[in-house]
């Protein structure tokens, strides 16, 4: 099983949501299924120059190597030559907050989403409140 398109828009809607709730700055909203290909991106207006590429850098890391973006970073502060060659491996890899993954109440890996735009605490936050929204399980760590 894996995100489809309707569940990825009422993630996104509810990233948007929470976003303006807390005054974010504009956004990027990447959502990835479970084999990492884009099922929707929706960006605010006036979200900056390559957002899309961190947002996407966030997911698709956290798809790759199993855990949310957050724990990347951890891991990154530990382990800088790791973190270095699984970017070189994997590709698109943002060791910052802002990448969870994404599951079912059973703990069955769905997809990820990703999100840039503000901090990157506020980037997990928005993607947080966007897996809730759509009744999902969110894993930023």
């Amino acid at each position: 099983m894996s995100i489809d398109l309707a569940t990825a828009r009422t993630i996104v809607a509810g990233a948007f949501s929470a976003a303006e709730e807390a005054s974010y700055k504009p956004l990027t909203v990447v959502v990835l299924d479970a084999g990492g290909h884009v099922v929707a991106v929706e960006r605010q207006d006036g979200s900056s120059n390559k957002r899309f590429e961190i947002a996407h850098g966030k997911a698709y890391g956290a798809l790759s190597l199993g855990v949310g973006s957050r724990a990347l970073m951890n891991r990154a502060e530990q382990q800088p030559y790791f973190i270095a060659a699984a970017t070189n491996a994997v590709g698109a890899l943002v060791p910052v907050p802002g990448g969870v993954l994404v599951k079912d109440d059973g703990g069955t890996l769905l997809g990820a989403v990703g999100i840039s735009g503000d901090t990157s605490d506020s980037d997990e936050a928005a993607a947080l409140a966007g897996v809730e929204a759509a009744g999902l399980v969110a894993q930023p760590d």
